[in-house]
């Protein structure tokens, strides 16, 4: 029964006091109302949210610190292929004669190497320059990627553009 149903059949008035039958009477409604069961229920679903919302966050922001460092890489593997691939190789990258200006081979390089560890970077922008103008031995080559971020968990203000370069000199 509801605690206004125990209190009303339990009470009993006798000379103008109302007596309880035991604990269901009015004292016994003073008591369940102080009672605090239900509040170690509702502190425990307020702390497993907030500590379910700090799990994802870390989990999000780990995830972006992982997917920034696979562009880092994948930039510093551009360059590292533009060295070797300079105007004394067969297939020379970069605007000198005979190479391809377009640097299709750096841009194809990079995107292989950041697929093989997170699939979700196809949509990733590279941009390879030669600072000197040429791609000769000991001219500069910059590589650079560009890529917005898709949260895992979609946590507001975690859509952030990450940009990631590597610049080195090309050996041959």
């Amino acid at each position: 029964m509801g605690l206004m149903a125990d209190l009303v059949q339990n009470e009993t008035v006798t000379d103008g006091a109302i007596s309880g039958g035991g604990r269901s009477g009015l004292l016994g409604l003073l008591m369940r109302l102080r009672d605090d069961t239900g509040a170690v229920m509702l502190e425990a679903a307020f702390t497993f949210m907030i500590l379910m919302t700090l799990t994802l966050g870390v989990v999000e922001c780990s995830m972006m610190a992982y997917t920034y460092a696979i562009l880092s890489d994948a930039a510093r593997e551009g360059v590292h292929y533009a060295a070797v691939h300079g105007t004394d190789s067969t297939t020379c990258q970069g605007p000198s004669t005979g190479c391809d200006s377009t640097a299709a081979n750096v841009i194809s390089d990079v995107k292989t190497y950041a697929q093989g560890f997170s699939g979700s970077l196809s949509a990733m922008s590279v941009a390879v320059t030669y600072p000197d103008g040429v791609s000769t031995g000991t001219s500069r080559v910059t590589v650079t990627i560009t890529q917005t971020y898709q949260p895992v968990f979609n946590i507001p203000l975690t859509a952030q553009t990450f940009t990631a370069s590597a610049t080195g000199r090309i050996l041959y």
